[in-house]
């Protein structure tokens, strides 16, 4: 597995996702509400502390590969997301910043170093700073306040999309009607039969914060699959963080 591919943990999956359209279907369990009410109860979700000091576990599967191993992430709000990646030795190091992305592996002897057109390859479409942040925090990774949605309610969720859909990508936000955090985000790509499923099976209530236990991931790409399961061991709030970061000379410098 490249070493890229570590960074990608938090972003990449692929599998069929339901459309708005088919989530209608079973819509007698939730009562009904404007898209407006839910946006904005979603969007009263947002995190609002400082920083976070998290341990998961993390666990990767496609064709070739079967990997788990253990993160520690720090996140300064909309400052700088640090990862460190261990089984028994450090697998990788990265520092994610709103106009940088570095990274480097001592067990390939080799590091990234440039911008978030690296994530865009990866992803196949944009993605900055900001929607990575939201990927990790249970928050939808488009406006949901400025873009104008559209309502339409499942068994479980409140589902809503833009009225007008990003260029590349159908986007559809799985709003839980408890705690309005997501169910589930989905990205569509039809004429490639691409589907990016973001999920949020459950979510822990600590100090006031409503945060992902677990994520899960699933991709497709044609008849290529890749999973992606999180699961959070620990996190504190509002901590100091040590986010020290320097990528060691004599390693050799990967070119996208």
């Amino acid at each position: 597995m490249r070493a890229l591919t570590y960074i990608a943990v938090f972003l990449i999956g692929l599998s069929s996702c339901k459309s708005a359209k088919n989530a209608a279907e079973n819509s007698s369990k939730l009562k009904s509400v404007t898209a407006r009410k839910v946006v904005k109860k979603h969007v009263s979700q947002n995190f609002n502390k400082e920083t976070i000091d998290a341990k998961m576990k993390v666990v990767y599967k496609d064709a070739k590969d079967n990997l788990s191993f253990s993160v520690r992430m720090k996140i300064k709000k909309d400052e700088v997301i640090w990862l460190k990646a261990t089984k028994l030795i450090t697998l990788f190091k990265a520092e994610i910043t709103p106009t940088t992305v570095r990274f480097y592996s001592p067990y390939k002897k080799n590091y990234f170093e440039g911008d978030f057109s690296m994530l865009k390859e990866l992803l196949g479409t944009e993605i900055n700073f900001k929607q990575l942040q939201n990927i990790l925090l249970g928050q939808a990774i488009l406006d949901v306040k400025t873009n104008r949605q559209e309502l339409v309610i499942s068994e479980e969720s409140y589902v809503l999309s833009p009225k007008k859909q990003i260029e590349l990508f159908d986007v559809f936000f799985y709003v839980n009607p408890n705690n309005f955090k997501l169910n589930q985000q989905s990205l569509i790509r039809a004429n490639n039969q691409q589907s990016l499923d973001i999920m949020y099976p459950s979510y822990l209530k600590k100090d006031g914060v409503i945060l992902p236990n677990k994520i899960k991931i699933l991709a497709r790409e044609d008849v290529k699959f890749t999973t992606i399961d999180i699961g959070l061991r620990s996190v504190n709030f509002d901590s100091k963080l040590n986010l020290y970061f320097s990528i060691p000379s004599g390693y050799k410098k990967i070119e996208l």
